[in-house]
């Protein structure tokens, strides 16, 4: 055996360090962020719940407040999160942070993914109709190639 195939599996210490999660608040995204946080405590890993802002061209958003709006949604999806947490102290101890991107959905994670150094990626599946046709973001995050990705129904 050369020394390169000496390398013995070490119980405990494989698998992911850095676990992140989209969330956008629908159900879909909210059911990834309970799988995440499951694979999380049972790894030891950091969950990193990731909310990808939309940023909207400039004429798209005449007379529409859309950064109060996103940011809301981010401050109420942190609230959530947050409140989760607290119910399952005790039982179930997970490390989380929030992060906010800002971007389309699939840059923003591939972003959020790229910084944070995450081991595996956990998205929801999409619930608009065309996506299934056309390619959502969870499709693109796995022919990018670049982490385990695991879509959530």
């Amino acid at each position: 055996m050369t020394e390169q195939h000496a390398h013995r599996f070490e119980r405990g210490t494989d698998g992911p360090k850095v676990i992140v999660v989209g969330v956008d608040g629908s159900d879909s995204s909210l059911r990834a962020a309970a799988y995440a946080a499951g694979l999380a405590r049972r790894q030891h890993a950091l969950l990193a719940v990731v909310y990808v802002q939309p940023v909207l061209a400039a004429g798209a958003a005449l007379g529409a407040p859309v950064a109060e709006t996103t940011d809301e949604i981010a401050e109420d999806l942190v609230a959530q999160i947050r409140d989760a947490a607290e119910r399952l102290k005790g039982m179930f101890e997970v490390r989380w942070e929030f992060h906010t991107f800002r971007g389309d959905p699939y840059n923003g994670l591939v972003a959020a993914a790229d910084e944070l150094k995450a081991d595996a990626v956990v998205v929801g599946a999409s619930e608009q109709a065309g996506h299934r046709i056309v390619g959502s973001v969870a499709v693109r995050l796995v022919k990018a190639g670049r982490w385990p990705v695991t879509v959530v129904p």
